[in-house]
């Protein structure tokens, strides 16, 4: 998903904001847990993943499904869901803007305290994801967001190897992002602190990791579980067309934080923008033009 000019922007250098201390963000309280899921031609999906957040065991306080300009039967399977579960505070809202980011921040805008995950259309939640999300937040006011580890199936005991391997990484690099934008929630308030998701501050793909960086630079915390996990669609299993290269993959896991901004924003981000993966990439879905060939 992406927004109309992302893949130009100036000379393609993304400009960070300034960073805010982590000790500046209020204290942590029992507090609501609200959900964002932005959606864009998702009618084969996003019911099942709609199901599996109404089934929580923690329930969401608030749920906002965000609407980017879908042309086919997605907003209607919203609006029904949103009658159907009055408990659950379903609001849906169109965004014309086209974009995973400009969804987003419109879904966020209204979320500016407690605690939030970003959530896919296309991903299976199991029963327990937002009741172990909520503890991971609950083992220390520095923990600015938590990450889910994505598998292949909802099968605890067929991807514990794969969970335990991110675990491991995870404890050897704490301040790296080792999860997609399916599986993150963060305290709403070190979010917007740090910016939140903008196609103005970046405008291309690998949102989910340059979100997460201005959160650790801000001093914010990540935690990981490995009993912490979702299951996203296996269509996006080849991602060749949105993906970094290895050396890009290498530059980001063996530069200090320290470099971290230039790595973003002066060094990343003119490649993405020669190679054209502003956000706009990911909104494309080659698996519906299969289907329908």
């Amino acid at each position: 998903m992406g927004g109309g000019k992302a893949d130009a922007p100036g000379a393609g250098i993304a400009r960070p904001i300034p960073s805010v201390p982590f000790s500046e963000y209020p204290g942590p309280m029992r507090q609501n847990f609200a959900v964002v899921i932005p959606f864009f031609n998702e009618e084969k999906f996003l019911g099942e993943t709609l199901a599996s957040l109404a089934a929580q065991t923690r329930a969401p306080d608030r749920m906002v499904l965000v609407d980017n300009a879908s042309t086919d039967r997605s907003p209607a399977i919203a609006a029904a869901f949103a009658a159907a579960n009055p408990a659950l505070n379903v609001a849906v809202l169109r965004e014309e803007r086209a974009g995973k980011a400009s969804a987003l921040a419109r879904g966020l805008d209204g979320v500016r305290d407690g605690l939030v995950a970003t959530c896919d259309a296309d991903t299976f939640y199991p029963p327990a994801y937002l009741a172990r999300a909520e503890a991971l937040f609950e083992t220390g006011e520095d923990v600015a967001a938590v990450l889910a580890f994505g598998v292949p199936s909802a099968d605890p005991l067929k991807t514990r190897a794969l969970r335990m391997k991110g675990a491991v990484m995870a404890a050897l690099a704490p301040r790296q992002t080792h999860a997609g934008g399916y599986g993150q929630a963060f305290r709403a308030a070190a979010l917007h602190r740090a910016g939140g998701f903008s196609p103005e501050l970046w405008p291309y793909c690998l949102m989910d990791h340059e979100i997460m960086h201005r959160i650790v630079r801000n001093g914010g915390r990540l935690a990981y579980a490995a009993d912490h996990w979702c299951v996203p669609s296996p269509r996006r299993a080849d991602r060749r067309r949105v993906r970094w290269t290895l050396a890009e993959r290498l530059a980001y896991h063996a530069l200090p934080l320290s470099r971290r901004d230039w790595f973003f924003y002066r060094w990343l981000a003119p490649r993405f923008a020669r190679r054209r993966l502003g956000e706009l990439a990911l909104r494309d879905q080659p698996w519906n033009r299969i289907s329908q060939g």
